[in-house]
């Protein structure tokens, strides 16, 4: 159970400091280059450190509340709860479920029946599916951001080479990650296979789920 668990806090801590380090990493970048120049005097090091820090755990734990990968597609297609609710609905002598019942039953299922190393796998490609959509969204706003930070850039100054290569290389940089992210995504095919094998192993094993939904039922009964 031990291991469980802090192998459950490695997932929710990447899912946490991942995109969050890298929304600081790309503050801290747009305003070494589209800010700084307008300041005078230039942060103590422990200072943009401390704000380095504080900013990935900000953004990383907003990023989480907010959970907007559950709206994608691949996210809510083909879920094992939904494969529950059709099976409870098929089984004689059985109380249908609820939306909330099929879900529950689901992370109960996950949580105490599955094996430790499907639990991993499940873990392992949400948190990435997790990760590769928030860096996708970081980088797309990061992007527009940079574009109208560079044209502002060009409307108030008239800069030399040198000093323009910045903003233009890192709003490039930014639509490259944003790109690459789209064009060579795996995330929702991965997701997508994700749950195909937790439904394949729940339909392997529908003697247990039988049993818990007929013990379920009795309870409700009483």
């Amino acid at each position: 159970m031990k291991s469980e668990y802090s192998s459950l806090t490695k997932f929710e801590l990447t899912r946490i400091l991942v995109p969050g380090f890298y929304f600081a990493v790309l503050v801290s970048m747009f305003i070494r280059i589209f800010i700084s120049p307008l300041l005078v005097g230039d942060p103590t090091p422990g200072r943009v450190l401390l704000m380095f820090l504080l900013v990935t755990l900000v953004s990383g734990l907003t990023l989480y509340a907010k959970e907007t990968p559950k709206r994608r597609r691949a996210f809510v297609e083909n879920q094992p709860s939904a494969h529950l609710l059709q099976l409870s609905r098929s089984l004689a002598k059985v109380e249908p479920l609820t939306e909330d019942d099929a879900r529950h039953l689901y992370f109960y299922i996950l949580n105490n029946v599955m094996p430790g190393a499907i639990q991993e796998k499940i873990f392992l490609f949400g948190t990435i599916y997790y990760v590769m959509i928030q860096i996708r969204r970081t980088s797309f706003w990061f992007g527009i951001v940079a574009l109208a930070g560079t044209i502002a850039f060009l409307s108030f100054q008239q800069p030399s080479a040198p000093e323009l290569s910045a903003p233009l290389l890192f709003t490039a940089l930014v639509w490259v990650v944003y790109g690459l992210n789209v064009r060579y995504n795996k995330a929702d095919r991965k997701m997508q296979e994700n749950y195909r094998d937790q439904i394949f192993w729940l339909d392997l094993h529908r003697d247990i789920v039988a049993d818990l939904l007929k013990k379920r039922s009795h309870s409700s009964a009483k």
